[in-house]
């Protein structure tokens, strides 16, 4: 029987960030292992397609849209999140394709928790103020507003979006969330209650998005909608920028009715120029949602686990189907 062949497609530095030692000695076990830094550069590509299993990562060039006669590419694990600019759909008749996702999906939940509680207590202007002018006078930056009571709307039930729907429930919010995929009894299982989406803007204090970028879905956070949410709302994006109508997003920030705390931006790196900068009301992250060890790691388990499966012939635990591929954040 011949050895199957996985090419791991990641840098080094990436790689030592999602597998141990132990989850590579696995891997080794099950296939021929190939690292891409072991490649010549010009024999990458084709080497990418001649491998039986491909694991892809931050930074992976696109694939052809189909597998050609003489490749043997069978298998496409991706070990971050969304494949959808690196697999196109018409891959998917050919070659299968899994994703780790689940493995982000806490730890992107949890900065959406922090940054949800930071802003309302507005622990980021504080910080910014003590530590420029070595000053104290907390009265002077009024009073904050704690998670549990709040109205929070949860746009997008996803595995993060149910996550975080985990966490502000806990923590005693009035929960609301809008998915058209979620049904009103999971929805009532996770403590939420189900509304369209215009209904959740206008009765939440803070609403948090956790949705793919689709057609029916970008720029969705629209001037007019972004009007329906109440003085003083708050806006957490951790998903994807294309969600939103920035240049809109930026006119309600610039009045200070509104406050915001994002993650994801339309251009990264941020430039030096940006008014994201300049703005007092918003908390900027670099797109580190999932950058935690315990993210990594959990990403590099699924992966081998993945392989794992389906050489065993096992069912795959994240395949990403045709008719799931526009679901994909």
């Amino acid at each position: 029987m011949v050895t199957p062949t996985v090419y791991l497609d990641v840098p080094p530095g990436l790689e030592g960030e999602l597998f141990a030692d132990e989850a590579l000695e696995r891997l080794a076990r099950l296939a021929r292992l190939i690292r891409r830094d072991e490649v010549p550069s010009d024999d990458h590509e084709d080497r990418r397609l001649r491998s039986d299993i491909l694991v892809t990562g931050w930074g992976s060039r696109p694939l052809p849209a189909a597998a050609g006669p003489s490749d043997r590419l069978k298998l496409v694990v991706h070990s971050a999140g969304t494949i959808r600019s690196l697999v196109p759909l018409s891959l998917l008749h050919g070659v299968r394709v899994s994703q780790a996702s689940a493995g982000m999906a806490q730890s992107v939940a949890e900065l959406a928790l922090y940054m949800t509680i930071a802003r309302l207590r507005d622990l980021d202007r504080v910080d910014r103020s003590m530590t420029a002018a070595r000053y104290w006078g907390a009265a002077d930056f009024g009073l904050g507003r704690t998670l549990a009571e709040t109205t929070v709307g949860v746009v997008g039930a996803s595995r993060v979006g149910r996550a975080y729907l985990k966490l502000v429930v806990a923590a005693g919010a009035d929960v609301l969330v809008h998915d058209p995929y979620l049904s009103e009894r999971d929805a009532k299982e996770i403590g939420a209650r189900p509304a369209p989406l215009d209904v959740l803007l206008e009765q939440s204090t803070v609403v948090a998005l956790h949705a793919p970028v689709r057609q029916e879905t970008r720029h969705m956070i629209d001037a007019r909608r972004l009007a329906l949410m109440p003085d003083g709302g708050l806006l957490v994006n951790t998903a994807r920028s294309a969600l939103i109508d920035t240049a809109a997003l930026l006119a309600e920030l610039r009045t200070g009715r509104l406050s915001a705390a994002l993650d994801v931006f339309d251009e990264e790196p941020l430039p030096p120029g940006s008014e994201w900068w300049q703005l007092p009301n918003v908390l900027l992250t670099p797109h580190l949602g999932a950058r935690t060890w315990h993210s990594r790691r959990t990403q590099g388990a699924i992966v081998v686990d993945e392989i794992r499966r389906y050489l065993a012939g096992l069912e795959l635990r994240y395949e990403v189907r045709p008719e799931t591929y526009d679901l994909m954040a």
